[in-house]
């Protein structure tokens, strides 16, 4: 399995022959890998590295003054994680990583917070402004480059062009840096563990360390080399289900770093308004593969997949 290589401009082009010889390509790579390389994105090189640059200089803060915005006292799931405290593989170890997370800062007083308490609200930020700004531009752009690619999805589908877009009104999108310390001596290789994402797509920008590993077809474990200034995208389980599993959601996981090696890297989990409701899309059905799910709120499908993997949730509900 090689992962593809999907330019965005073309995917956009005002030739209807590059666009739909574009649009082909995605489809294929949706429906055969789940994975492919994102150019052309129009983030700017100077973005990703302000972005790549505040995160160390986060990480790199002292523990205390990053436990100050623990995640744990975030009932909507946002801000610092530290190392252990996700386990992305249930039956493996706990991830050797330490994270941060945000997305729309909905204020206390919505009504969306009052209704769905632990998917909306306030965000947890850095203490400093400098990075706070970093983090909501590359969001901004990140989250325009995920609206240009589910439009072209939707098309793949033979949709209408907003089918997907128009449901991320209120979404719940998240932005996460990721930092992967060296890890001890003799200890396990686990990063991040074995797992699907469970939104609609991701967009990762990692750098160029390496580490995150594809699992195709036949159970092998395939690098997803970084490539310069592209995005790894990758579908996840909700466009799955929403698809009738004709877009497949694949297996990845990261490998600890090496000794003295620090990784770091960007998912963007593009999830839309927590009110969507993920039904078969009508060109995915047919009379001889019909709808395998039933129609589930896309909030409802997230929240049960976090209270999966955060012990801390599960010990908040016993």
């Amino acid at each position: 399995m090689s992962i593809p290589l999907i330019d965005l401009s073309k995917l956009i082009h005002e030739s209807e022959s590059v666009r739909l010889n574009e649009i082909n390509a995605l489809d294929k790579a949706c429906r055969e890998i789940g994975f492919f390389y994102l150019v052309n994105t129009g983030i700017s090189k100077e973005l990703m590295a302000a972005l790549m640059r505040e995160a160390k200089r986060f990480f790199n803060q002292p523990q205390e003054v990053k436990n100050r915005i623990d995640i744990k006292n975030s009932i909507n799931h946002r801000g610092y994680g530290n190392i252990g405290e996700e386990q992305l593989d249930e039956i493996g170890h706990a991830d050797w990583k330490e994270t941060f997370d945000m997305a729309l800062d909905f204020p206390t007083h919505h009504p969306l917070v009052a209704k769905y308490p632990t998917m909306y609200g306030p965000n947890q930020n850095p203490s400093d402004p400098a990075t706070v700004e970093v983090l909501q531009e590359y969001y901004v752009q990140a989250f325009q480059v995920a609206q240009k690619l589910l439009t072209a999805m939707a098309q793949a589908l033979s949709l209408q062009d907003d089918f997907f877009t128009r449901c991320f009104k209120d979404h719940v999108t998240v932005l996460r840096m990721i930092h992967y310390p060296p890890r001890p001596a003799n200890d396990h290789d686990n990063g991040a563990g074995a797992h699907t994402d469970y939104g609609c797509v991701t967009l990762l920008l990692q750098d160029q360390v390496g580490g995150l590993q594809v699992k195709n077809r036949q159970g092998e474990w395939v690098d997803a080399t970084p490539i310069a200034d592209a995005l790894v995208v990758n579908i996840g389980d909700l466009m799955q289900r929403w698809t009738n599993d004709e877009y497949v959601s694949t297996a990845h996981r990261v490998r600890a770093s090496l000794p003295d090696v620090h990784r770091y890297s960007f998912p963007f989990f593009v999830e839309p308004d927590y009110e969507t409701s993920v039904a078969c899309v009508p060109s995915c059905a047919t009379a001889e593969s019909p709808a395998k799910y039933d129609a589930i709120l896309s909030g409802d499908w997230i929240q049960s997949r976090f209270d999966a993997t955060y012990a801390y949730r599960e010990k908040e509900q016993a």
